[in-house]
């Protein structure tokens, strides 16, 4: 009867964890592609990654693309460039100048913080998609 009881408690124990707690998944707007990509910031086109304060758009992954950016060389963020509070359309692709993010759509004007993914002004509003982003050596893998 014991082992039935820890057999029982592990088994809830494991089916009752997720993968992933992000605030993500409850946005209608957005989807979760799959993202898995290695950034080698040997190459020149990730090079500045290498130094703190920049950033790199990678068009290839995600939605509408995803910026990477170099906190302080040890933290690294990944965001989704799709305006969280929009349905991907042709105007939800953001822009990004030093370390906001801004929607072009006209009827408003959503800006985010590219380093912590908050609406600049609307704290209500959803944040910026968040992807994985973890640098070992000169390799930078961007997951989800």
């Amino acid at each position: 009867m014991k082992n039935v009881f820890i057999i029982f408690f592990i088994g809830i124990t494991l089916f009752s964890c997720k993968k992933d707690d992000s605030p993500n998944d409850n946005n209608p707007n957005l989807l979760s592609p799959l993202v898995n990509t290695n950034l080698n910031l040997n190459l020149p086109q990730y090079n500045s990654l290498k130094f703190p304060n920049n950033s790199v758009i990678i068009s290839q992954q995600g939605i509408k693309g995803i910026i990477v950016y170099n906190v302080n060389n040890d933290l690294y963020t990944a965001f989704e460039l799709s305006d969280p509070n929009h349905i991907p359309s042709s105007c939800s692709k953001m822009t990004v100048d030093g370390i906001i993010a801004t929607c072009p759509c006209t009827t408003d004007t959503n800006e985010y913080d590219i380093v912590t993914g908050q609406h600049k002004t609307n704290q209500g509003l959803f944040p910026m998609q968040q992807y994985r982003a973890i640098r070992t050596g000169d390799n930078l893998q961007i997951t989800n």
